[in-house]
């Protein structure tokens, strides 16, 4: 039987990674070398199949993968009403090479970096798992199976956050997350229930040609935006992010901004997709441009009296998801005003070229903290100093990194920022000054930052510290190309990568 492995590539992107969680534990009975090696050929094979779709995603099309239908329908054809769907198209492509790449990188640095740990076999496993959850969460195309994959992200995440499990504070980080993921997923349901409720359907194309606005949809969407909000880390629902950043180890928390992204990916297809003009899009643009603006400001506030690193650059992550937020709610804001189409789209291709950047030096800086932790044993920035006599390529990577985020020209941050100060200047002057602002007052907090950890004489307790090992470096250095490729190519990285998921919302604006 011949199978056509592009159009059967959603489906393949999501099994391969479940396939080898449960391989992992059997093949640790034989060998430990061989269950490492399980986790790479996972990911490997993954990587190729998303790359499969990606390329037919920019290619050709993107198109709807009806689970077990025998055939895989033209995307905007949805078939069935109760089958699993999967959607491959900008959004998903886009967001499968985002936690490919971070995932792809975190496990070569964690192969280093967890050797001192024990029970490995049931990290590879939930590390896994978590790829799998967060890829389901942006290929589904029902409503349901949105919620199971959200459940399967939050449970292996909350696992990972604990993974150190003989430090109190990890565990109790991890134990706040799952019980607000425990939560967020009960509402979530209850919003499938009224939106099932009163459609009989839960395909997301089928609800958007269904849904008219009423009472129990605005209830619905509420629900959603806060979940999604919840899951993202935005402002004022950003409370586990911290914990959780800060805690879990760093091969994970890498990989943990792309799965708390994931909720802003579902976000914009739940905002624009399933509800596009079935409600007032002025006001619920103003929502989302809210909570960007407090999560920018809040977030960067924060994270400027941080005394130790994880959590700063935890805090810095939150007020980088404002960036996010800020373009596309500029772009549901003007949904449907002709006078504004231009800037609400450049808006948006802003944001969502954010979200991919954001992964990239978000995921590089973690790392770089990582390594701190793992030379020094020290988390504190008072009780560092003077290594980047001896951790020069740490010390670079950290500089990559910091510049991105602070949106320092050329590096990609800038790129992705210019294109969100330009569109929102155009639709509210002071907002775009607000997000400079921020940016600035970032770029202060990395410099104390990286002068607290880099410069100076080496503080006594740390006068021992070498690089990081070679795994480690090769896991920032992956990173850290990508952030210098889309660095010197955002033209091509927009093109290629950011109009095609503008476009899969479906509006255009």
């Amino acid at each position: 039987m011949n199978i056509d492995i592009v159009q059967h590539s959603p489906a393949l992107i999501l099994a391969i990674p479940l396939l080898f969680a449960f391989l992992t534990p059997i093949v640790d009975r034989i060998s430990e070398k061989g269950r490492d090696a399980i986790l790479f050929l996972g990911l490997f094979i993954m990587a190729f199949f998303v790359s499969v779709m990606a390329y037919e995603v920019y290619t050709v099309g993107g198109w709807s993968y009806v689970f077990g239908g025998g055939t895989a329908t033209p995307n905007g054809t949805g078939s069935s009403f109760f089958r699993i769907l999967f959607v491959a198209d900008g959004i998903s492509a886009m967001a499968s090479i985002t936690l490919t790449i971070s995932a792809i990188g975190a496990a070569i640095y964690s192969y280093k970096f967890m050797e001192h740990d024990t029970g490995l076999n049931k990290f590879n496993t939930l590390f896994l798992l978590m790829v799998a959850g967060v890829n389901g969460m942006v290929l589904t195309g029902d409503l349901f199976n949105l919620f199971v994959w959200f459940e399967v992200a939050s449970v292996s995440s909350a696992a990972l956050i604990a993974f150190k499990n003989y430090e109190g504070e990890a565990v109790e980080a991890a134990l706040k997350y799952m019980i607000l993921s425990v939560v967020a997923g009960l509402f979530f349901l209850l919003s499938i229930g009224f939106l099932y409720g009163q459609y009989g359907v839960l395909n997301f194309q089928l609800l958007a040609e269904n849904i008219t606005g009423t009472n129990l949809d605005k209830i619905a969407l509420t629900i959603l935006v806060v979940v999604l909000a919840l899951k993202a880390g935005a402002v004022p629902l950003h409370f586990i992010i911290p914990d959780a950043y800060s805690m879990a180890p760093g091969s994970v928390t890498a990989v943990l901004v792309v799965a708390s992204q994931a909720g802003l990916w579902v976000l914009f297809r739940v905002v624009f997709t399933l509800y596009g003009l079935a409600v007032n899009t002025f006001t619920l643009g103003w929502i989302v441009i809210v909570l960007g603006i407090l999560s920018m400001f809040i977030g960067v506030t924060m994270a400027l009296v941080q005394k130790t690193v994880k959590r700063l650059m935890a805090y810095h992550a939150i007020s980088q998801t404002g960036y996010m937020l800020l373009g596309v709610g500029v772009g549901l804001a003007v949904l449907g005003q002709p006078e504004m189409d231009i800037y609400g789209r450049l808006a948006m291709e802003g944001g969502i070229f954010h979200i991919i950047n954001h992964a990239m030096y978000k995921g590089l800086l973690f790392m770089t903290a990582g390594v701190i932790i793992y030379e020094t044993g020290k988390r504190k920035l008072d009780e560092l100093g003077g290594l980047g006599h001896s951790m020069k390529w740490t010390m670079v990577f950290f500089m990559i990194g910091a510049l991105a985020i602070a949106g320092i020209p050329p590096f990609n941050g800038f790129a992705s920022k210019l294109m969100i100060y330009k569109s929102v200047y155009s639709f509210n002057p002071l907002l775009s000054i607000i997000a400079m602002v921020v940016s600035i007052l970032t770029l202060a907090s990395f410099v104390k930052v990286f002068h607290s950890i880099f410069m100076g004489p080496k503080d006594e307790s740390v006068s021992k510290t070498t690089e990081a090992p070679k795994p480690m470096l090769l896991g920032m250095a992956i990173l850290a190309g990508v952030v210098i490729l889309f660095s010197l190519f955002p033209g091509l990285v927009v093109s290629t990568i950011v109009e095609p998921a503008v476009e899969a919302l479906g509006v255009i604006v």
